[in-house]
């Protein structure tokens, strides 16, 4: 399990180099087993490529990224915030899952503008997965991805609640190395740069760490989306010293963990247009993320739920370490 507080990695094995998590001692003495001392964490190569290396993001303007970011919140969803009517309002698996006309034209407009800031890069958007499963293959192709997530919290914003956001990250080779989480209803812009930091509206983000002795507070999937054992086992967070409450957007709540006012989530689903931006948001940040089964969470799917990200790594291991024991 104590694996997974270290950085993203390609394919399944670690790679601990990545500066922008949690400080490698921190890591060391997180991932040591108990009554043993902390050693240096081994430096692993990743399997296959590396990301960085084989996509340069110097020749993408990551300014004209936000803009179109900006412009589709501004064109498709503020228009209709507070001002959608009952036929723009469709149930895709359910009563609590739902999709409206925002976010089908949110995301073909940023479906159309990312692919022309990166020729030859590829689209998986929640909408468009939606309609045809297979897009998703592409999480796993040669070609860059554009993960997005047009409004990430649509019953939020059918209920004229601003907790909204719209999710673009740029992934390659199943790593992600560069998100945009927007809130447009807040005026919030986080944007986060694989090794290069994260900021919120121009400003550095720092999760820091939990006061000692301090009640954690963990937003964790809605029980509107968990089935009866993914409740039983989030239900080991509701414990002395933690104060879970249900997540509004995912987005948002990866959010709050790197501005440091909220400690960790933990989330039972997996899709990648909810938390491709927010873990490297996190991470950018100072934080750490892991799954229950020891591994770092794969954007491609088939991780072991459910899985944390949190303001440091003492904290990702110990919410680890309650959802795997009563998983």
């Amino acid at each position: 399990m104590i694996e997974a507080l270290r950085t993203h990695v390609s394919g399944d094995t670690a790679n601990t180099t990545d500066t922008a998590m949690a400080a490698p001692d921190a890591l060391a003495a997180a991932a040591a087993p108990a009554g043993t001392a902390p050693t240096a964490p081994a430096v692993i190569p990743p399997a296959g490529p590396d990301p960085a290396a084989a996509l340069d993001l110097s020749a993408l303007d990551l300014a004209a990224v936000e803009a179109a970011v900006r412009r589709a919140a501004a064109d498709e969803i503020m228009p209709r915030f507070r001002q959608l009517a009952a036929e723009d309002i469709v149930e895709k698996n359910g009563p609590h899952d739902l999709v409206t006309v925002a976010d089908r034209l949110a995301e073909e407009q940023l479906t159309a503008a990312l692919s022309a800031l990166l020729p030859g890069s590829r689209v998986v958007g929640e909408e468009a997965v939606h309609a045809d499963p297979t897009v998703l293959d592409a999480l796993s192709g040669d070609a860059p991805v554009w993960i997005v997530d047009p409004v990430d919290g649509t019953r939020q914003f059918v209920h004229g609640d601003p907790g909204f956001a719209t999710l673009v990250a740029l992934a390659h080779h199943g790593e992600v190395l560069a998100s945009w989480t927007y809130a447009p209803a807040l005026d919030l812009m986080a944007v986060a740069r694989r090794g290069a930091g994260a900021e919120l509206n121009g400003v550095p983000l720092h999760t820091g760490t939990p006061a000692p002795g301090a009640v954690l507070d963990v937003a964790i999937s809605h029980f509107d989306f968990t089935t009866d054992d993914q409740k039983r086992v989030l239900a080991a967070l509701d414990t002395d010293g933690l104060a879970p409450r249900p997540c509004g957007s995912a987005g948002l709540e990866y959010l709050y963990v790197a501005r440091g006012e909220i400690d960790a989530t933990a989330f039972s689903w997996e899709n990648s247009w909810d938390h491709a931006a927010g873990l490297l948001l996190v991470h950018e940040a100072g934080g750490a993320s892991g799954t229950v089964a020891g591994r770092p969470f794969r954007i491609e799917g088939g991780n072991a739920l459910p899985f944390t990200a949190a303001r440091d790594a003492e904290t990702a291991r110990r919410i680890l370490g309650l959802l795997a024991a009563a998983n």
